[in-house]
């Protein structure tokens, strides 16, 4: 089955002409709002499973109809998406199945009739999810089988029973909802409500997504699978920074790099295990004739751990850390998908530490603690911008309490707390910072596990003073989370401050273009080159187009260039640059103020405030007006 979806403003049809294969109408035409219109093409081997295309079909649609907010439902039989269709009879018993299956999950729907020839208006939408094309497949065999594969673990989360406290400056736990939260920890309990209700769909576009793709960071793929994106040469720019930076902090932690297969078989019996214990579903591959199934990873979990069975480790070794940044597979829900926040393949920083024990353990969780702290800190995000959750066990808490209260104090104001009675998966205590978006959803950046279960299942060992063999403990630790969420939350963090009046841009040196020069007019670009030299080991460009110097400064805020130099004669004569700082133009006062600067003062600037951050080239052409355009033609 081939699907287009359009989100409308409306759609006007008329039946005109009926074939052989009409069907009978009460009303040859009409119009409706607010729509989201799916033109389908029924196809020939849909016949072969038509619950399961239905099935598939419903699912797509529910999910896209509750991303863009649509009011209604209009089914459009559309032959034209397809030179394969199926016979007529078969595919009006597929669009009323559709219908029905749609109706009966409380929306309402609209089918327009198959089998005339009709004319329609439409007017579409201008959003990054107005316009999408999904298709249907029937998979091979007589048994169709879901690619989908959910653990043991994961369906246990959804139904576990989880206490939410927040633990208040005094380390005292208070039950969530009598927790007085004011105005002053609202973020806090955005973060409760969205943890307690676990409603993880998304229900509306959140305001990165129009970001990402204006500032020509990254957009959605659609000949890919859904939640694979494509990354432009600046997206691209700020997420390899990302990882730099990760991989030099990480190192300097002292872990060791390491690189591990990205497919395995779910016949090992340590994996198989380790699936069912995995808070995750899986992306399957189904095997051919006495092949075994493989599945793509989900983290870089099991490849460190085979790698750490087959290693000599002394105690004398310990801890020892391990590190990889893996491009990771999750076949996560339909209706969770959206822009950069979750994804189906994204990349994680994800480091191991072999502990000889608990209270090893316990020293480096903290520690790593603080290292997620920092991280987030560089990568523009101050504690007051996240959410800490801390979860545990029962017994865990029991024996632990003032090492949970240390963790509240380190993180200087109120945490959430999810207390379980019993353990649903392999550890014992984790924690996460959690950004709360515009759309009030929130996301875990940094997080850090206790690992009480996998050195077993992997027989996993070391030796210990007395020549004893033993099972280390393992932390699972994501100094930053995925990179790719990293994105979603300093462009959200963006909108957020525009929306309180203050400029959205990137930090320093994650900003694609860091200066522009902009001359007034074309005689200017003589002086322009010249000093160019001076601010090499820079990201600066130039706006030589052919456009007016004010739209040259409007399109330089559009870009949120951090800082903007316009050249004319005077600068020219003075060897000066007048430079508009972004982040001190906000506020009545200092709004569009320049600074008159020497060329080696800004560069001074400059470098003072990337000082030890990793550094990448411009990725395009230094002159505007040799740059093609990816977004908007």
């Amino acid at each position: 089955m081939q699907l287009l979806f359009i989100h409308s403003d409306y759609i006007e049809y008329e039946a005109k002409e009926k074939t052989k294969v009409a069907e009978e109408i009460e009303t040859a035409s009409e119009r409706v709002e607010e729509a989201l219109v799916v033109f389908i093409a029924v196809e020939r081997e849909d016949e072969r499973n038509v619950n399961y295309v239905v099935k598939k079909a419903a699912e797509e649609t529910i999910s896209i109809f509750n991303k863009v907010g649509a009011e209604r439902i209009v089914l459009y039989p559309y032959a034209h998406l397809s030179s394969e269709l199926a016979s007529p009879d078969k595919s009006v018993e597929i669009l009323r199945a559709l219908h029905d299956k749609l109706h009966a999950q409380s929306v309402e729907v609209k089918r327009a009739p198959f089998g005339w020839y009709k004319s329609f208006t439409l007017r579409c939408k201008g959003h990054p999810l107005s316009e999408l094309s999904r298709k249907i497949k029937v998979l091979e065999g007589a048994e169709v089988k879901e690619v989908e594969t959910e653990s043991k673990a994961l369906e246990a989360e959804e139904k576990a029973e989880s206490h939410f406290f927040i633990m208040d400056d005094g380390g005292n736990l208070i039950a969530a909802e009598d927790f007085e939260f004011g105005t002053k920890h609202e973020n806090l309990k955005q973060f409760f409500v969205y943890e307690s209700e676990k409603r993880r769909a998304v229900d509306r576009v959140p305001p990165h997504v129009e970001l990402m793709k204006r500032l020509e960071i990254a957009d959605y793929e659609p000949s890919s699978d859904p939640g694979n994106l494509r990354f432009y040469p600046k997206g691209e720019l700020i997420k390899t920074l990302l990882e730099d930076y990760v991989r030099s902090i990480v190192a300097e932690y002292g872990a060791a790099e390491v690189e591990t297969p990205i497919m395995y078989s779910v016949e090992h019996p340590a994996l198989k295990d380790y699936i069912e214990r995995f808070p995750a579903r899986q992306y399957s591959m189904i095997g051919k004739g006495n092949k075994p199934d493989l599945f793509l990873r989900f983290a870089a979990c099991f490849g460190q751990f085979l790698m750490s069975k087959d290693m000599s480790i002394s105690y004398k070794n310990m801890p020892v850390k391990m590190f990889e940044l893996a491009p990771s597979f999750r076949k996560e829900k339909r209706g969770e998908l959206v822009g950069l926040r979750r994804l189906r393949k994204f990349t994680m920083p994800d480091m191991h530490t072999l502990c000889r024990d608990m209270e090893e353990a316990l020293k480096e969780f903290k520690m790593q603690y603080e290292l997620g702290m920092r991280v987030l800190d560089d990568i523009g995000f101050s504690p007051d911008e996240y959410e800490v959750a801390i979860r545990f066990t029962k017994d865990f808490y029991d024996a632990n309490k003032t090492f949970v209260e240390d963790l509240m104090r380190i993180a200087g104001k109120p945490v959430l707390i999810e207390l379980w009675d019993q353990r649903f998966f392999y550890f014992v205590l984790k924690f996460e910072f959690n950004f709360v978006d515009a759309s009030r959803k929130a996301s875990a950046l940094s997080t850090v596990q206790i690992d009480v279960e996998n050195a077993e299942r992997y027989d996993i060992k070391y030796v210990d003073a007395s020549g004893t063999e033993k099972r280390p403990i393992i932390l699972h630790c994501s100094p930053s989370g995925a990179i790719e969420r990293c994105m979603y939350a300093l462009l959200e963090k963006a909108y957020l401050e525009k929306e309180r009046g203050i400029l959205p841009m990137f930090p320093l040196w994650l900003s694609p273009t860091q200066v522009r020069l902009i001359p007034i007019a074309e005689r200017h670009l003589e002086y322009i080159e010249s000093i160019l030299p001076a601010l090499s080991g820079l990201r600066v460009d130039v706006d030589d187009r052919e456009e007016t110097v004010s739209k040259k400064i409007r399109d330089a805020g559009r870009e949120w260039i951090p800082y903007v130099a316009v050249i004319g004669d005077k600068e020219v004569e003075k060897k000066t640059l007048s430079v508009t700082i972004r982040s001190e133009s906000h506020g009545n006062a200092k709004k569009g103020q320049k600074q008159e600067m020497d060329v080696l003062d800004l560069r001074k600037r400059v470098d003072e405030e990337i000082r030890g951050k990793p550094f990448r080239r411009l990725p395009l052409s230094y002159k505007l007006s040799e740059r093609v355009k990816f977004v908007g033609g």
